[in-house]
């Protein structure tokens, strides 16, 4: 979500800037402020919005409140608004595809993959397949079981962005589950050579290393995430790996 904030603060800035009622309120400095407070205190932000749009905050308090939803936990109302919201933008295509990535990265909190791909395929239109958007759109298409299609979009993404060393992984899973290991072992080495401790990487590459037969090499991996992240998701699914292969991990 933070990755679009910076254009969208622009955006919004444009669109309200003008509209200044009878308070004279700064509708541009409202909204860094409610959107500045949304991750810390998304109750506190989501009462600003709503008092602020009576005001005169439109779209903009629109976007602070869906984005304070967000942040606490209420991603499939996020979502609901952040379309609502796209539909009611007109002038700016790629502004509409960034609220509609938005809309997407929510839907995939929620767990409803095909509102995420659809609102994502709606957004990868209007933004020209920007490599962010490639990756959440991937990432709901696996979800959906399409590989194949979650490939398509990882290789368009790192076509675009050598850099993304998440794609890398995502479609070296990818890979994983259409069975094509080889494929995902070289995705995980340039994974590997470009984040040398991706904890996340390890945990797949022992997942591969594991399917091979390779067991050794996939307990090496896995006690590597340990070493690397050993409080994180990865972890416990590296601990996991381990104790299935017979080895106590404490």
């Amino acid at each position: 979500m933070q990755r679009w904030v910076g254009s969208l603060v622009l955006s919004f800035c444009a669109l309200v800037g003008a509209d200044i009622n009878a308070a004279e309120l700064n509708h541009p400095q409202e909204y860094a402020r409610c959107m500045a407070l949304a991750p810390s205190d998304p109750n506190d932000a989501f009462e600003m919005a709503t008092a602020w749009k009576e005001l005169g905050g439109g779209d903009a308090a629109e976007h602070c409140a869906a984005v304070a939803l967000l942040h606490n936990g209420q991603a499939q109302y996020a979502a609901r608004r952040l379309e609502i919201l796209a539909q009611n933008i007109v002038a700016e295509p790629e502004f509409k595809g960034e609220i509609l990535a938005q809309a997407g990265q929510a839907w995939l909190l929620h767990g409803d993959a095909p509102r995420a791909e659809a609102a994502l395929t709606a957004a990868v239109y209007l933004l020209r397949s920007q490599p962010a958007v490639m990756i959440d759109r991937a990432q709901a298409r696996a979800a959906m079981t399409d590989y194949q299609g979650a490939i398509d979009d990882l290789t368009i993404a790192l076509t675009a962005d050598p850099t993304r060393v998440e794609a890398y992984i995502f479609r070296a899973s990818a890979y994983r589950y259409l069975d094509r290991l080889d494929e995902a072992q070289r995705d995980l080495a340039d994974a590997l050579i470009r984040a040398p401790e991706a904890p996340e990487a390890f945990l797949e590459r022992g997942i591969v290393h594991r399917l091979k037969g390779q067991d050794n090499a996939a307990r090496d991996d896995w006690l590597r995430v340990l070493e690397l992240s050993p409080d994180s998701e990865a972890a416990a699914f590296a601990r996991t790996n381990i104790e299935k292969m017979d080895v106590k991990v404490d």
